[in-house]
């Protein structure tokens, strides 16, 4: 619960619960790299990530607690005793835990319906959802062709023009897997080089890979980089990233799922509707 309070208040104190994850991961040292990506398979077969229950959990203490509040769904903001705390784990431990500890033994079940007609499950997250690993894994399916046509294709929805010879080989191309130029102020073009790597979430891409990249990106005398991955990035290759005159824009596999859904890049909506209460009141 610590790393998430320190977390926000880095954020300035409001953010999605999305934002709040990858930040605590971050910054971290006793967190694996690659919980955000690590995914593990249910009794069921079902894939889901692990890492959404403890953090899901500890966000519905603390805001159960008021020292967090929901703003909207799937966001968070800092309430006066999380701004105003300054102690370690073991006493914000206490603080918390003697609040929301006599709350949890009240409720009977996860999904039982509470006097206010809410269930608990909107103080707990989701803590996964299904189509996000489901994803996840069809893109570590791909060949490495297959994927670097994908990274090229969605770098060019968030409006880069892609060039048609540039990094566009499985090898011999300098060591990038896409090329491209984006114009900004309706006149100021700069070149943007792209690279992609579909490993898996065991194999974090580190910092040498980012220096091998600006060095490909020199060749090519680019303004921005694009780094793509499946995987995760060690908190070295973050820091590399930002070092130097061009910080390099890191894309990991939870980020590309989220561009993926929001560019609707081979991906179709579905909507559903829930019924209310006029249905099942009998007045």
């Amino acid at each position: 619960m610590l790393p998430i309070l320190k977390g926000l208040k880095k954020l300035g104190g409001q953010a999605s619960t999305k934002e709040l994850k990858s930040i605590v991961v971050a910054n971290d040292n006793y967190i694996p790299e690659n919980v955000l990506v690590d995914t593990r398979k249910s009794r069921k077969g079902n894939e889901y990530l692990p890492f959404n229950f403890p953090f899901n959990f500890a966000v519905a203490n603390l805001v159960m607690a008021k020292f967090m509040d929901r703003s909207h769904p799937g966001e968070v903001l800092l309430a006066e005793k999380g701004r105003t705390f300054d102690g370690n784990q073991q006493e914000l431990n206490k603080k918390v835990y003697d609040t929301t500890l006599p709350m949890w033994k009240a409720k009977s079940k996860v999904k039982n319906i509470q006097e206010n007609g809410k269930t608990e499950s909107e103080d707990i997250e989701l803590a996964d959802e299904p189509w996000r690993t489901k994803l996840l894994k069809a893109l570590n399916n791909l060949s490495p062709a297959k994927f670097e046509l994908f990274c090229r294709a969605l770098v060019r929805k968030m409006n880069v023009d892609i060039d048609e010879n540039i990094g566009v080989k499985l090898s011999g191309d300098g060591g990038i897997d896409g090329y491209g130029y984006m114009t900004t102020d309706d006149f100021r073009t700069t070149r943007v080089a792209i690279q992609a790597k579909k490993w898996n979430s065991n194999h974090l891409v580190s910092s040498p890979e980012i220096d091998k990249f600006r060095g490909a990106m020199d060749k090519y005398r680019s303004e921005y980089g694009i780094f793509i991955t499946t995987s995760s990035f060690t908190r070295d290759a973050i820091k590399a990233s930002r070092t130097g005159t061009r910080i390099i824009t890191l894309i990991d596999g939870s980020k590309l799922v989220d561009l993926v859904a929001k560019y609707q890049l081979y991906v179709k909506p579905v909507v559903t509707y829930e019924l209310d209460d006029f249905f099942t009141n009998d007045n």
